[in-house]
């Protein structure tokens, strides 16, 4: 099954059964909730949800140390090969086929700025992010994001949901809460909260508010998750 690590703010990383890696909004040298070197992670595949700094600041770096292939709307992946990175273009809706599985852009309600440095004229949709791995488990990182009704359409297709909790930036816990019944997963993964002061928030309390709608896993920076 894969497992999934937790670095902080919004920013994972998915090794699957085959051994094939993937981080999700890469954010480490600035994130003060992650603890480690950016020079351990890896990644094949490098999957950005959107363009804001607090989710690609690292983007670069990484990519062109790993040579990862970089998941991406139209206009982030555009950028990208402009700078000779790998990158492959999706775009809200759309699904690609990759060797570890299917990824599709889900709709998300917020801020398309692109933080890259020569990125200043660019913008473009944020994202979520649904991953049918080919091991079958399905896999759905929400981004940053309000609620939307749109996120009824993935009930019934989500067994790990990523869902920010932070309010101010992206849904606080009660529209996080109302998320979990519109999405109906098994799991659900808190995230976007805590980093800094602003978006503090007791994942603990929205765990209880939750209650018997589904598992939550609260996880620390580091923590991993097999699913």
């Amino acid at each position: 099954m894969p497992k999934l690590t937790f670095h902080g703010h919004a920013t994972f990383s998915i090794e699957t059964d085959d051994g094939v890696k993937l981080v999700i909004d890469p954010f480490f040298h600035d994130n003060p909730a992650f603890s480690g070197s950016v020079d351990d992670i890896e990644a094949d595949y490098i999957l950005i949800t959107h363009g804001h700094y607090d989710h690609v600041a690292d983007l670069i770096e990484l990519a062109e140390r790993t040579g990862a292939t970089c998941i991406a709307t139209f206009e982030i992946a555009s950028f990208l090969e402009s700078k000779g990175l790998n990158a492959s273009p999706q775009h809200i809706g759309g699904g690609v086929q990759y060797p570890f599985g299917y990824v599709k852009l889900t709709p998300a309600l917020h801020g398309g700025m692109v933080a890259l440095p020569g990125a200043e004229s660019f913008s473009t949709f944020p994202a979520g992010l649904l991953i049918n791995f080919t091991s079958g488990e399905r896999f759905h990182h929400a981004g940053d994001t309000g609620l939307i009704t749109d996120m009824q359409l993935l009930n019934g297709k989500v067994d790990v949901a990523v869902l920010p909790i932070g309010d101010r930036f992206t849904m606080g816990p009660n529209d996080a809460l109302t998320a979990v019944d519109f999405i109906g997963p098994e799991v659900v993964i808190p995230c976007h909260y805590d980093t800094w002061p602003p978006i503090e928030q007791d994942a603990h309390a929205f765990a209880e508010m939750v209650g018997d709608r589904a598992q939550v896993q609260v996880m620390a920076p580091g923590d991993v998750y097999d699913f």
